[in-house]
């Protein structure tokens, strides 16, 4: 396996992609829009300053294949000399990684065995399915089905109603009135003429 990099300028992106097609390579990769650094053609930064911006392409592929890639690259190089196009291999080898490969070897057989179990595809699972258990034959007799308890109603207690007291009768005063003079003494009444004198029914003494 061979780790490609690809860093170009936005203005050519899409003859590097017709190049890929033409030699059948580059079908899958990962594609960094917007990339911003300083390089042999200048900056690019996408600011006021520096307004150009490139992209990158990062592709894993076989030995054969990279060398297709950089066919393709090397043909729009040639095409716009000036655009800043840089190409990248990686061979992806475990032997550039010497620390990798030292603590794979300290590993006991049994670790690797562990691990390529680990690794191989597991054994489909069968479903299983659980068989219900049988209905009882119904039997000859029917069966009378349990009387039900008749529902109990009951009547919700009602709110207390609130009692207004009684209005107090009105009670009315009579006003007072002027004072009333006392009565005048009354004089001593006189004896009247023939009282204590008796009657024999024809004449009266005086």
């Amino acid at each position: 396996m061979v780790r490609v990099e690809i860093i170009a300028n936005h203005s050519v992106e899409e003859n590097i992609l017709e190049a890929f097609s033409r030699e059948e390579v580059g079908k899958f990769y990962t594609k960094y829009p917007n990339v911003f650094g300083i390089g042999s053609s200048g900056p690019r930064m996408g600011d006021a300053v520096w307004p150009e911006e490139n992209f990158a392409l990062i592709i894993w592929c076989e030995e054969e294949e990279a060398k297709g890639i950089a066919r393709a690259v090397a043909a729009v190089k040639k095409q716009f000399p000036d655009e800043g196009i840089r190409i990248f291999g990686i061979p992806a080898e475990g032997g550039r990684f010497p620390h990798v490969m030292a603590a794979e070897a300290a590993r006991p057989p049994a670790y690797a065995e562990a691990r390529a179990a680990s690794q191989a595809p597991a054994a489909p699972v069968q479903a299983v399915y659980a068989v219900p258990p049988a209905v009882p034959a119904a039997s000859a007799a029917p069966v009378a089905p349990a009387p039900q308890a008749e529902p109990v109603y009951t009547v919700p207690p009602q709110p207390a109603v609130p009692v207004a007291p009684a209005p107090a009768a009105p009670v009315y005063t009579t006003p007072a009135g002027p004072p009333v003079p006392p009565a005048s003494p009354v004089p001593p009444a006189l004896p009247a003429a023939g009282i204590g004198k008796e009657y024999d029914g024809q004449n009266m003494e005086n």
